[in-house]
């Protein structure tokens, strides 16, 4: 079913998203596996071909805190063979006073706007032909006292995030990942017209994914503390693998799953008023009108 299928990776050279990209590549797909080193991806891709014997892999050296680069990743897999399944695994955690070269909170652009940019840059190439969109976000019981503040998405203020510097980074992070799902409801209702389906999967809290080499403080030893009692990033690839892949799940969109079973996110995450506002704020800051630019969307 799967076999000749294409699927992109993000943040696919190491932990979870290298994970993804072995269990696609065993199904039959051709996995291009998205990540900012060279050094990094050619040696994941090593990996996964010694894993999987006759894989398919391509690689793509992108920095998707930057949205330019973001832009020309869309465009090339669009000059390509357009893509089957696109997942966005990659994430990082920065400090709240960082910016990128274009002047973004890199928490933010990686987590977010990345993904945001990125899946609505495909939607106009993959147009009537069937895709699976899949977003890997966080817990929705752990996040749901952190929800989104609308009106300071990069955390300028530092409004709510907490007294104790070294949490600061990970609430910030935390509400990105409410932001994935708020952008999966808002694309899934936008896309109801086609054939792309839009889903979120929480992949556990897992070791390896490298999510802890941005953060200090008691975050950091309490990080420490726990490795020894988490999951590896096979564990956590599970969900949004079988997302990716499992005919029961086909036309299903706008949902969130974890551990293959759809489950609720937080009040704040769903009401539709709220991820209009998100939307219409992020297309504003990639440089997009809010309306799809597709002839096959659903609601603008």
């Amino acid at each position: 079913m799967n076999q000749g299928k294409r699927a992109v990776v993000t943040g696919a050279t190491s932990g979870i998203g290298e994970a993804i990209a072995r269990r696609l590549a065993a199904e039959g797909m051709t996995v291009v596996m998205v990540g900012r080193s060279d050094e990094r991806l050619n040696a994941a891709r090593r990996r996964v071909t010694a894993a999987v014997p006759g894989a398919e892999v391509k690689l793509e050296r992108t920095d998707l805190s930057l949205l330019g680069d973001v832009r020309a990743l869309a465009e090339r897999l669009a000059a390509d063979v357009v893509p089957d399944i696109v997942i966005s695994n990659a994430a990082t955690i920065a400090g709240i006073r960082d910016r990128t070269p274009e002047g973004i909170q890199p928490t933010l652009a990686t987590n977010h706007l990345a993904p945001y940019l990125l899946m609505r840059s495909l939607i106009e190439p993959i147009g009537q032909r069937p895709a699976r969109f899949i977003v890997v976000g966080a817990s929705p019981t752990g996040l749901t006292r952190v929800p989104v503040d609308l009106t300071d998405l990069d955390c300028a203020t530092g409004r709510g995030l907490g007294i104790a510097p070294s949490f600061k980074p990970f609430v910030a992070y935390g509400r990105t990942k409410n932001m994935n799902a708020m952008f999966v409801y808002a694309l899934a209702r936008r896309l109801t017209n086609t054939r792309i389906t839009v889903n979120g999967a929480h992949p556990g809290i897992i070791k390896g994914t490298g999510l802890d080499q941005n953060i200090g403080g008691t975050l950091r030893l309490l990080n420490l503390l726990s490795k020894p009692f988490l999951s590896g990033p096979d564990t956590g690839a599970d969900t949004p693998a079988w997302l990716a892949t499992a005919p029961e799940v086909d036309g299903v969109t706008g949902k969130f799953f974890v551990r293959r079973k759809q489950v609720p996110t937080a009040p704040h995450t769903t009401d539709v008023a709220r991820c209009d506002q998100l939307w219409d704020e992020s297309a504003r800051l990639v440089g997009l009108t809010p309306a799809l630019s597709t002839r096959n969307s659903g609601r603008g």
